[in-house]
């Protein structure tokens, strides 16, 4: 057992800290609770339904207050909170993509609790999903949009195509550019989550020579996004990130890169069940040689990530399955911006070594990009503009405008 001893006064200042955050979540579900529509269906009953017993249900409860990075009086506020999932109202909007962002967010169904959440999301607004269509589905929209103004998540899936003033893409049946749309919706959204590193940071529809002047949500509109990056996402990122935002009315911690740092705080290197391989100096150096299939590590077969924040190890996928390093690939990077252009070759170590000439080591590359990442927290910053927009649409301000209209 460790013989370290904190100070009385700093455990006494963390608690008291703690315990006006979960007062604050309270307050904050209260009045979710009293402006936005009751869920359609008792979440406790659905969960009955599916077979989930409540020690299945309080099992994930601690373990997503585990993630969240919160303390375990938490767990009851997360508990509440899953049970008012269904209360926030999402418009998704899918640009310039390939929809595997969504087919992975549908796919979702481990563990148990996690595929009834994504059964009871309220989704306003999904072309793919929705029965309407045509003018009806964009009735829909319009109606969402100006009944919970400050209020609904915007989610975007897909880079934003700003060539040809926008008409690489066209959406409905008023022939609307995606880039006319996101610029109309987006502003109007208590927050905007972009779902996929297409959406973040332009990337695949944005890679060399880039012809269609693809750039990621944020770049496109000079706007705060919170960014669940990944080819494709992991959708328990975004249903933690939701959760965290019922709880306190905010967003979670982001890093530099726009990030929740609960979800992507960690170099994927550093989660990797192969890490005591690297350390041991034993590596795969062709594909299906011995050394494959001991699964020693996979840097020099172009494994990426030493370079590459993200919870992919953990989360894994297909059920929590699997992922691409314990499947026999090497991490890609697709966390990253850019990765398309700045990790090729896929297949091939960036630097064999570490970065030629310099004696600096993959790990020391590793760690100062950690660094930079925890230095970008912005968790004050998002928080300051949702609570903006909440008090502006409910004075009926525009955001940054004061009562004087300076």
């Amino acid at each position: 057992m460790s013989n370290v001893r904190y100070p009385r006064q700093g455990r006494n200042s963390a608690t008291k800290q703690f315990s006006q955050l979960l007062e604050h979540c309270r307050f904050n579900m209260d009045q979710l609770e009293k402006e936005l529509p009751a869920p359609a269906e008792d979440f406790r009953e659905v969960l009955k339904f599916r077979g989930v017993s409540r020690r299945d249900f309080i099992k994930w409860t601690t373990a997503m207050t585990a993630a969240l990075m919160l303390p375990p009086m938490f767990r009851p506020m997360v508990a509440r909170a899953a049970e008012n999932f269904g209360r926030i109202p999402i418009v998704w909007i899918s640009l310039a993509e390939c929809t595997g962002c969504l087919e992975g967010f549908l796919r979702t169904s481990y563990p148990a609790v996690e595929d009834v959440l994504f059964e009871t999301i309220s989704l306003e607004y999904q072309e793919n999903l929705m029965a309407a269509a045509g003018y009806q589905a964009e009735q829909n929209l319009e109606k969402c949009v100006a009944d919970f103004p400050g209020k609904f998540i915007c989610i975007v899936e897909g880079a934003v195509q700003r060539g040809l003033a926008g008409n690489y893409l066209r959406i409905g049946p008023k022939g609307r550019t995606g880039v006319e749309i996101v610029r109309d919706v987006a502003p109007k959204a208590a927050a905007v989550i972009c779902m996929g590193s297409c959406a973040a940071f332009g990337n695949v529809p944005a890679a060399r020579p880039n012809p269609t002047e693809a750039v990621g949500v944020a770049e496109a509109l000079g706007i705060r996004t919170v960014n669940i990056s990944g080819c494709p996402p992991n959708g328990v990122n975004l249903m933690g990130t939701l959760l965290y935002y019922i709880m306190l009315g905010a967003l979670p911690p982001l890093d530099s890169l726009g990030r929740p740092v609960w979800a992507f705080g960690q170099r994927i290197h550093d989660l990797c069940e192969r890490r005591s391989h690297y350390d041991a100096g034993e590596y795969v150096e062709q594909w299906g040689d011995d050394a494959a299939r001991k699964g020693w590590c996979l840097y020099k077969m172009g494994c990426k990530g030493p370079y590459t924040h993200g919870n992919c190890p953990r989360l894994r996928y297909n059920d929590m399955i699997s992922w691409p390093v314990m499947g026999g690939h090497g991490c890609i990077g697709c966390f990253e911006p850019g990765f398309w252009d700045s990790m090729a070759p896929l297949e091939e170590p960036l630097h064999e070594g570490g970065i030629a000439g310099t004696g600096i080591t993959i790990d020391e590359v590793g760690l100062a990009l950690t660094g930079i990442t925890a230095a970008g927290i912005a968790a004050h910053a998002v928080a300051s503009v949702i609570r903006e927009k909440r008090e502006s649409h409910r004075s009926g301000e525009k955001p940054g405008e004061d009562g004087n209209g300076e």
